[in-house]
């Protein structure tokens, strides 16, 4: 006796809309894509790159939300309704982010494969880093020790997960620290600025 087949097949696609840098794009995608795919393939954003495609070695890493994801490991159909951000999106038109210019200006880069992961990476390390987050080698993580120091050490466990086989890892550390210290100079002049419009 043949064996019965369905007339129904089951769908794998799905519409979704992707908030990336800024702009949505409405995209049919296999449910089964990853975020890195969808970015590349789908809506040409070449500068997310494709590494390992395991999630060790970092060179796909964009910010879902503020927060560093790998998005070889990421659904893109999970990230519907995020706000992701890739390395297309990271400057201000013309205009380097401190983080890019840091790169730049110090050599934190030989092949350029990983840089853009590596960047994107230093974006969430500062972020998380301005928050309080402590990292694998925060000596004191008690609430009330307040932001650890963001040294070389500490930046290099937290930008642990991207790969460099370039090796420009020193570099990458300096520009790191030197961003670090450009966010903070426009925190603080940002809270004397709010601090003397309310004393006017």
């Amino acid at each position: 006796m043949a064996p019965t087949t369905s007339s129904a097949t089951t769908s794998t696609s799905s519409t979704i809309t992707l908030h990336v840098n800024g702009e949505k794009y409405t995209l049919p995608v296999d449910r089964r894509s990853t975020l890195l795919d969808a970015l590349r393939e789908r809506l040409d954003l070449t500068g997310t790159k494709k590494g390992c495609d395991q999630g060790q070695c970092g060179a796909c890493t964009v910010l879902l939300d503020g927060r560093r994801a790998v998005s070889c490991l990421q659904l893109a159909v999970a990230a519907e309704g995020r706000e992701i951000t890739t390395i297309e999106g990271v400057a201000d038109g013309e205009r380097l982010h401190p983080v890019q210019q840091a790169f730049l200006d110090l050599d934190g880069y030989q092949c350029g494969y990983c840089t853009p992961g590596q960047i994107c990476s230093a974006l969430g390390v500062i972020e998380e880093h301005a928050a309080g987050w402590p990292s694998a080698v925060t000596a004191d993580v008690r609430p009330e020790a307040g932001v650890p120091q963001l040294t070389p050490e500490e930046i290099r466990e937290r930008m642990s997960g991207n790969l460099c086989r370039c090796g420009a890892y020193v570099s990458i550390v300096q520009a790191v620290a030197r961003a670090a210290r450009s966010s903070d100079a426009r925190s603080s002049d940002a809270r004397s600025s709010e601090t003397k419009e309310e004393a006017a």
